[in-house]
């Protein structure tokens, strides 16, 4: 049976976020702190998007993403925002390897994205030839990059395909389970690609990146975790929504946008909501869809872009039962390039990396293995036995572990990362275009910005900043800075 629907106008000053992911969830902070009414609605019957926790063993932990990168502000200010200051961690140890030609090697240090500035900082990881190779790079002819390049054609055709294949690969697959020989370098590695556009040598473009951050002698961590897990922040973010008057549907699909005279209509099963502005913080597929009729032609770029999908096995021991040699002691994980073989692409031993996670669980070793890459996603379909059997075969290959799991949990993240070919930010940039021509509306989320957290708040603070005031004249850091809302009805524009 059909269900009926009833018009509900709540008057001027009101947005409507449709997705509660952490971009949606970021906006509709932003929205609530500039004094504007806000309505969430999430298709789902959960918050988060890609940060979830859970249980293994009766021990909570991350199912999602487990740190958020600490040298951009918007996560870690958005944290203590809502009350997670004091519960912000960094890593107990980040002395990472990489599982690669039989052997864990040491993650190298002194690199840009697996990129060195001196050769010598690959040795273990890269062959003599493989070295020597890279040597000859700066008697090479400059590279015309143009207005976007692939990271690992570029890097191949400097350096050779060992260091991409060895170690370009599994850092960026790490970021976005994607393609090395793929992605765009121009949004995956600007810095890099800033440097590249001026011809010359990559060794000696990497030095000088390298020289400018020893320059802001940043200080710090550059990873933070939150006790309790990285998860626990969308809840967090929600309760502060809610206490600032903001109301959250979840399991509440959105089902379709109309312009109007004075604003928007979103249409759900149950009701037409009038709203005055809209944040559409869904993922591309969505959102093509509910662009389709109001914009075609960001509908059109948004159904262009591709997903990856991946799964995190979670395994937990009896910390008796795992020996603690010299493959896991001191480690946070390793990562695993596609060119070796495995099954896995990364693990991260958790009890080694959260301080919070091996005081909550001492008698336990926990730890997650990842499996899934852009193009290679026939893993997902197994069983979850067999996801669990093929990360142990491979663990005990790569650390030795032979102990039996006292419990394991599988994640599926199907569609979970937006990715980033050659051309993405050319994509963004006509999506912003078109959207830009109906007022009261703006995008956000993974697709556009970034796929980490910071990048997800940064594009909602933007997004929900150009909302604001389209509705109001004045920004939500203008309003946030003074405590003042500017009052007023829908700018011209946004009649």
């Amino acid at each position: 049976m059909q269900r009926s629907t009833h018009r509900v106008d709540t008057g001027t000053g009101h947005v409507v976020v449709i997705g509660g992911g952490i971009a949606g969830l970021a906006a509709a902070h932003r929205l609530i702190g500039a004094g504007l009414r806000v309505t969430l609605l999430e298709a789902t019957d959960r918050l988060g998007g890609k940060l979830m926790t859970g249980e293994i063993a009766g021990t909570q932990v991350d199912l999602g993403a487990e740190s958020m990168l600490a040298r951009r502000p918007e996560a870690v200010d958005l944290a203590r925002a809502v009350g997670l200051g004091d519960r912000l961690q960094p890593p107990a140890t980040a002395t990472a390897s990489v599982w690669t030609r039989g052997d864990l090697r040491p993650m190298p240090k002194g690199h840009v994205m697996g990129v060195p500035g001196d050769p010598a900082v690959l040795s273990g990881v890269i062959s003599p030839e493989g070295l020597a190779r890279i040597a000859q790079e700066r008697d090479l002819t400059p590279t015309a990059v143009g207005d976007d390049v692939a990271v690992g054609a570029y890097v191949a055709d400097r350096l050779g395909r060992e260091v991409v294949d060895r170690l370009v690969e599994p850092l960026l697959g790490g970021v976005y389970a994607g393609d090395a020989y793929r992605i765009s370098m121009r949004a995956a590695v600007p810095q890099l690609f800033e440097v590249v556009q001026e011809g010359g040598s990559l060794l000696d473009g990497v030095q000088r990146i390298q020289q400018q951050a020893a320059a802001r002698q940043q200080t710090g961590p550059v990873f933070q975790g939150i006790d309790g897990g990285i998860g626990t922040l969308p809840g967090a973010v929600a309760d502060a929504v809610r206490a600032g008057g903001g109301e959250i549907l979840t399991a509440t699909p959105v089902l379709g946008l109309t312009r109007t005279a004075d604003g928007w209509d979103v249409r759900t099963d149950t009701r037409v909501i009038a709203a005055d502005g809209i944040v559409l913080a869904a993922p591309a597929w969505s959102a093509s869809t509910l662009l389709a009729a109001e914009s075609p032609a960001a509908s059109a770029e948004l159904a262009g872009v591709e997903y990856a999908s991946m799964a995190l096995v979670t395994l937990a021991f009896r910390r008796s039962d795992v020996a603690v040699t010299g493959a896991l002691d001191g480690r946070s994980g390793f990562l695993v390039p596609p060119v070796d073989g495995r099954t896995i692409k990364a693990s991260t031993f958790s009890t080694h990396k959260w301080q919070w996670v091996a005081d909550a669980a001492p008698d336990l070793f926990i730890l997650r293995t990842s499996v899934g890459r852009y193009g290679e996603e026939d893993h997902l379909h197994r069983e979850d036995t067999e996801l669990v059997d093929v990360s142990l075969r491979d663990l005990a290959d790569a650390i030795g572990l032979g102990a039996k799991p006292v419990d394991t949990e599988v994640t599926r993240w199907i569609g979970g990362l937006p990715q980033y070919p050659v051309g993405h930010l050319t994509r963004v940039a006509r999506i912003r275009d078109e959207v830009a021509k109906l007022p009261g509306l703006r995008v956000c989320g993974a697709v556009y910005d970034g796929v980490g957290i910071p990048a997800c708040i940064a594009g909602a603070h933007r997004a929900a900043d150009e909302i604001v005031a389209d509705i109001t004249g004045g920004t939500a850091g203008e309003i946030l800075a003074t405590g003042t809302l500017v009052q007023g009805t829908r700018s011209e524009a946004g009649q």
